[in-house]
Formats: structure tokens, C-alpha cells, sequence
């Protein structure tokens, strides 16, 4: 099967991905609201999210969770391709020697 033709499917299910947000929701103690957690410019940011938009929100978190899925499997399958051309063998071999360091006394 041509490499190509195995990842065609792959970059479509990616570019039907149509909402993503990055972060996690926490329910805050009283119900009515959630948090909305994610961490920006190295930050925490927490956004305060009412209940009716919650459902919105689950799913752009999920559409990004299926993002980081989708991009890693691509990945993995680029990363395979790329150690098995002949090139490559001799700039990437599969096992790396590790030289050990001597005892300290």
C-alpha cells in the first residue's frame, strides 16, 4: 500500500476537526458554573464558564484531545517512513550505543 494512501484518511479526519480548546473543565462547588482551566504564555488562565455553555465546551475540548491523537498517530507513521528509506538507515540507525560512565569512587 503506498505510504500516501495511508495517510490521506488520516489529514482528512484532522481537517474535519471544525472546534478545539485547549484546557480542562473543573465543576466549581456551588453547580451552577465551571472552570475552565488551560495555561497560555506560561500561565494559568481559568475562565468561568456557565452551564448552558458547557456542552459546547466538552466538545471543542474533545475535538482538540482527537487533534493530538490524530497529529501523533501522523507523526509516528512520517517518523516509521523516514527510518525505513535506505538513506536514512545509516543517519538513523535503530539502536543508539550509550557509553557508560565510570563508577565514582
Amino acid at each position: 500500500m503506498n505510504a500516501k494512501t495511508k495517510l490521506n484518511p488520516l489529514l482528512k479526519k484532522i481537517a474535519d476537526i471544525q472546534r478545539m480548546e485547549r484546557g480542562k473543565l473543573c465543576p466549581m462547588r456551588q453547580g451552577a458554573s465551571y472552570n475552565h482551566q488551560t495555561w497560555e504564555k506560561g500561565r494559568n488562565i481559568v475562565r468561568y464558564v456557565p452551564q448552558k455553555k458547557i456542552r459546547d465546551l466538552q466538545k471543542a475540548i474533545q475535538g482538540y484531545q482527537l487533534f493530538l491523537k490524530l497529529t501523533q498517530n501522523y507523526a509516528d507513521q512520517i517518523i516509521q517512513r523516514t527510518r525505513e528509506t535506505p538513506t536514512a538507515k545509516t543517519s538513523f540507525p535503530s539502536a543508539l550505543k550509550i557509553k557508560k560512565r565510570p563508577k565514582r569512587s
